[in-house]
């Protein structure tokens, strides 16, 4: 072979090397479990907050359980999304395994899916989500908010979809591009901001930006979510397939951190003060997080109809083009119903 022939194959040769050796998938650690886990900087998703300050601490409240139940080193990699759409993404591109997320990004993945790589396997949090319009507004209705203008986190995101479905059921035409009202995705520092300058006629949110309105930017709750699915604990299927013993001893830890933020909410409100100092880089405020802190609920498991509810907003509001089938969402565990009957069960 000549020379001038060997340097022309000799790239081809390192690229079918490169290609071979980045084939290979690096072996994992027999020994050690590695989770990587999503959350949000909102108080919507306090278990993360709390969860994610033990382990910035060394004191992992997952990373110790886990090990008890699997008898290995554990290791958790903590990532903070935006919104939910994001969250998803990277759950589907195998990013992360675990996330707290919102219903409607659940849903929609799910249904983007087909069914394959979305699972809910524990509750979270209900509550916590409001539309926030200007304390001296005049807007009430629906119809109220023609022409107007209202900021959500993101397009697609739980709070998104609860919005443009309120506006819809109120006989208002909205599209993802306008309509008859406004609906701009919007990070939510950032709506705080237009807010408070009057480029915003509301906001449709989750704590503790639902009391920063209210509290600093004079704004007052129009609509409260009281009652709605705020957060709820998701993961890739092929992690529960993979993994099931680590998934079931997760959940376990889950539903006991549960139990510890409901058995000391002083101490809970100050870990995510902190937290959210941490990731956001700025100050907040106790009271604050004391506001914020009344209207949210603690859920180990997941309201089956109030899921479904989900699904028509995500059906009105554009997302989807008919109401799909979510049978296989929720593992049958993590459903609320679930433990009525079983409950029911045991008393006869």
């Amino acid at each position: 072979m000549t020379r001038s022939r060997f340097l022309m194959i000799l790239p081809a040769l390192f690229l079918c090397l490169l290609a071979v050796s980045c084939g290979k998938k690096e072996k994992e650690d027999p020994n050690v479990v590695e989770l990587n886990f999503g959350h949000f900087p909102n108080v919507t998703h306090v278990q993360g907050l709390v969860a994610h300050h033990f382990s910035r601490q060394g004191k992992g409240w997952f990373e110790e359980r886990l090990k008890e139940a699997t008898g290995k080193d554990v290791r958790i990699n903590w990532y903070v999304y935006n919104a939910g759409p994001s969250a998803m993404e990277a759950v589907f591109a195998r990013s992360i395994e675990l996330a707290y997320v919102g219903p409607s990004p659940a849903i929609n993945a799910f249904v983007r899916s087909r069914g394959e790589d979305i699972r809910m396997i524990a509750g979270a949090v209900e509550g916590g989500a409001a539309l926030v319009v200007p304390k001296d507004s005049l807007l009430k209705e629906p119809a109220d908010f023609r022409g107007k203008v209202i900021a959500t986190p993101q397009l697609g995101n739980t709070q998104d979809v609860s919005a443009r479905a309120w506006f819809s059921r109120g006989g208002l035409h909205v599209t993802q591009r306008g309509g008859d009202v406004t609906i701009l995705p919007t990070p939510n520092p950032e709506q705080l901001s237009l807010f408070r300058q009057g480029k915003l006629d509301g906001v449709w949110t989750v704590e503790p930006w639902v009391s920063r309105l209210v509290l600093t930017a004079g704004g007052r709750v129009l609509v409260d979510e009281k009652e709605s699915i705020a957060t709820v604990l998701v993961c890739g299927a092929e992690f529960l397939r993979e993994k099931p013993e680590v998934a079931k001893a997760l959940v376990q830890a889950h539903e006991e951190l549960n139990e510890w933020i409901r058995l000391h909410p002083d101490e809970a409100q100050l870990i995510v003060v902190r937290e959210l100092e941490e990731l956001t880089h700025s100050r907040i405020d106790p009271a604050l997080i004391a506001e914020a802190w009344k209207s949210i609920v603690i859920k180990d498991r997941i309201s089956i109809p109030k899921l479904r509810q989900f699904v028509q907003d995500a059906h009105q509001a554009g997302f989807m083009k008919e109401v799909p089938d979510i049978g296989g969402l929720v593992v049958p565990e993590a459903a609320e119903e679930q433990l009525t009957m079983a409950k029911e069960a045991g008393g006869r």
